[in-house]
C-alpha cells in the first residue's frame, strides 16, 4: 500500500506503482495461508477433544451423545476431522492472519483511521467470543432439542450422521461469532464520521429486517428458534451502537464549545 512518511505533523503519501501492490497482496496471501496451514496441523491432533466439546449439547437430546451420531460415509471420519482442524487452525492463526492483513492495509490509511481500527481490535475479539459462546450455551442445545422433537412428532427414528452435526455444530458457532462482529463495523464507521446516530436511528427498521434475514441465512436449521436467537441480539446490539454513537457524538460537541466564565 502506500507508504506514509511523517514531516512536521503532517502525512505525505509515496504511492507506489499498481505491480508492487500486487506483489505485497501476492505476499500477504501467502503468509495467511502459510498461518493458516500451521494453524491446522497444530489442531489436527486435537480434534478427538475438540469434538468432544461439540459433542457436550447433545446431552439435552440423549443420554448417550458417542453412540447417537453415525458415520455413514467411508470417508466421514476424516472429513468430519479435516472440518474441525480447518475451523479450529483457523481461529489459532487468526491473530496472525490479521498482523499480516494489517501490515499490507495500515499504510493506507490515515493516523486516525489506524487508532480507530486499533481501538476496536480488542472490542471485535471479545464480541466474537460472546457470539460464539451465546450460540455454544443457550442457542445451540435448544436448536437441537427442537429438530429431535420434529422427528419424535413425525414419529421418525433420528439417526444423525457425525458429518451433518458437526457442519451444524461449526457454523452456527462460527455464524454466530461473524454476526456479533457487524456491530464492530458500525462503531469504526461511526468514530471516522462516517455514519452518526440520527442515520441509525432513521434505518432502524432495516437493520432489524437485516437482522432476521442474517438470522435465517446464517443458522443452519430451518427452525425459527435459533434463528431468532441470533436476531435478536443482533438487533439489540445496534440499539447499543446507536446509544454508543450518540453519547460519542455529544461528547465531541461539549469539547469543541468554548468554555465560558458565568462569573464575568
Amino acid at each position: 500500500m502506500s507508504e506514509i512518511l511523517h514531516d512536521s505533523g503532517r502525512e505525505r503519501t509515496d504511492v507506489k506503482p499498481f505491480l508492487a501492490h500486487l506483489e505485497d497482496l501476492r505476499k500477504t496471501l501467502i503468509q495467511c495461508v502459510m498461518a493458516l496451514t500451521v494453524g491446522m496441523v497444530i489442531a489436527f491432533p486435537l480434534a478427538p477433544r475438540i469434538f468432544a466439546v461439540l459433542k457436550i449439547p447433545l446431552k439435552g437430546v440423549t443420554n448417550n451423545p458417542d453412540f447417537f451420531l453415525r458415520s455413514l460415509e467411508v470417508s466421514g471420519a476424516f472429513m468430519v476431522t479435516l472440518r474441525i482442524a480447518f475451523w479450529a487452525g483457523l481461529l489459532m492463526s487468526a491473530p496472525l492472519i490479521v498482523i499480516f492483513i494489517g501490515r499490507f492495509i495500515f499504510p493506507g490509511l490515515t493516523r486516525r483511521e489506524r487508532e480507530v481500527v486499533l481501538q476496536m481490535s480488542g472490542v471485535s475479539v471479545v464480541l466474537f467470543v460472546l457470539g460464539a459462546m451465546l450460540g455454544y450455551w443457550i442457542t445451540l442445545p435448544v436448536a437441537l432439542k427442537v429438530l429431535f422433537g420434529m422427528n419424535e412428532w413425525l414419529g421418525v427414528r433420528a439417526e444423525w450422521t457425525v458429518t451433518s452435526y458437526v457442519a451444524f455444530t461449526t457454523q452456527l458457532l462460527i455464524g454466530f461469532g461473524l454476526v456479533f462482529e457487524l456491530p464492530v463495523v458500525v462503531l469504526i464507521l461511526g468514530r471516522l464520521g462516517l455514519l452518526s446516530a440520527a442515520q441509525l436511528r432513521a434505518k432502524r427498521r432495516l437493520a432489524i429486517v437485516i437482522a432476521l434475514v442474517l438470522g435465517a441465512v446464517l443458522t443452519p436449521g430451518p427452525d425459527v428458534f435459533s434463528q431468532l436467537m441470533m436476531a435478536i441480539p443482533l438487533i439489540l446490539l445496534n440499539e447499543l451502537c446507536i446509544w454508543v454513537l450518540f453519547y460519542t457524538e455529544k461528547k465531541a460537541v461539549s469539547a469543541t464549545v468554548p468554555y465560558r466564565d458565568e462569573s464575568v
